[in-house]
């Protein structure tokens, strides 16, 4: 008969964790041959529809939160500003 008990199994460490290799998912892949006009259009037209809807619920929201929901719509505006400068850079004839 045994005297101790058996020693408790030991845990992976992170080190091991991080050894395993990943495949980067490939759900939201972007067709590389995509042109710059295209991609920044569809950014520009995502900037967009997150505009509307940080609008929306801080038109529906109140005190504190309202003021960051119309910073966080603001910055959003900003970048979609950006965007569509870049595409009327494409567009111009240089």
């Amino acid at each position: 008969m045994k005297q101790t008990p058996n020693p408790p199994e030991a845990a992976p460490s992170a080190a091991e964790i991080r050894a395993t290799p990943r495949a980067p998912s490939t759900m939201y892949t972007l067709d590389p041959l995509i042109n710059t006009e295209d991609l920044l259009g569809h950014a520009c037209e995502s900037l967009a529809s997150a505009h509307v809807m940080t609008m929306d619920l801080a038109d529906r929201t109140h005190g504190p939160c309202r003021n960051t929901l119309l910073g966080i719509a603001q910055v959003i505006m900003l970048g979609e500003l950006n965007v569509n400068r870049a595409l009327d850079q494409l567009d111009s004839p240089t």
